[in-house]
């Protein structure tokens, strides 16, 4: 399209630099369905390829709205948004509306510079595992679980059994691993813009405007105006969407006609406690 636009007459183009927009919403996880959206790379690797396709464009700016999630597919969004900047040689934008948190933040860290409302939520550099224990639920629903196992190991921190100390003192050990590594990619990516304040890396979160002085983000502003400012008042935002599909995705709540009355109680009480997982992600930053 970019060669066809220089090949017509200077009086039928569109005026103004183009500037490529993604926009990364909803809490990080693998999965995901057509009806219950997931943040992941899968779901977001179009987007970014297609966005830094655009040879005219001097950056990709990239919305981000999240409360974090798993930091496995937070850093493969990172390290995919980091690999097509360097190949593509193009500068990337983070621009934070409501909340960049735990692995929200650790996305934006692709960015060469980050943005963000005064009032938006950055931060929360830590590691933070949750979920529900259920074997008394089952007990009164009447339904018995049966797990089968080689490995005496194999069913560490099962929701439906009782919790064990031991299995939440190892869990403790890999978060701590985990930890270590997001805070070597923020002393990486963020440098000596990070100011002197040893809270940084305990888990706590800022509002955009303490970002600033902490150094966890470069300045305040809304895309629109900020690239505006920066490429001209004829600057256009094209956002740009994803593939989608009707066909080849589970139905959520559906389960085959063979399945158990255990498997059948198991799935939907999995899907509530995703559920509530998810709304306590949201609602521990206010939203």
């Amino acid at each position: 399209m970019g060669f066809l636009t220089r090949l017509m007459p200077k009086r039928f183009r569109k005026k103004g630099t183009v500037i490529p927009v993604v926009r990364l919403h909803g809490t990080i996880m693998a999965g995901g369905s057509q009806f219950k959206p997931a943040l992941n790379i899968a779901g977001v690797a179009p987007m970014l390829e297609k966005a830094f396709a655009k040879k005219d464009s001097p950056v990709v700016a990239i919305s981000i709205n999240s409360p974090g999630g798993s930091p496995v597919q937070s850093r493969l969004i990172f390290q995919r948004i980091r690999a097509l900047a360097e190949e593509k040689d193009k500068k990337v934008l983070i621009f934070v509306e409501d909340v960049a948190a735990s692995g929200g933040y650790m996305i934006a860290l692709a960015g060469d510079e980050i943005f963000a409302d005064p009032t938006s939520i950055v931060g929360s550099i830590g590691v933070v595992s949750g979920g529900f224990g259920f074997p008394e639920l089952l007990r009164k629903m009447g339904v018995e679980r049966r797990v089968y196992t080689a490995g005496e190991n194999k069913v560490i921190l099962d929701p439906f059994q009782p919790e064990k100390e031991g299995d939440v003192e190892y869990l403790k050990t890999l978060q701590l691993e985990i930890h270590k590594v997001f805070i070597e990619m923020v002393k990486m990516r963020r440098g000596e813009r990070l100011a002197d304040e040893a809270t940084i890396f305990s888990g706590l979160f800022w509002t955009g405007m303490r970002g600033v002085d902490l150094g966890l983000i470069d300045g305040l502003g809304e895309m629109r105006d900020v690239l505006k400012r920066r490429f001209g008042k004829d600057t256009r935002l094209e956002l740009i969407g994803g593939s989608r599909s009707l066909f080849g995705r589970r139905i959520p709540g559906v389960l085959s006609s063979s399945a158990s009355l255990g498997e059948m109680a198991a799935g939907a009480v999995g899907g509530l406690a995703e559920g509530l997982e998810e709304k306590a992600l949201w609602s521990r930053y206010g939203l």
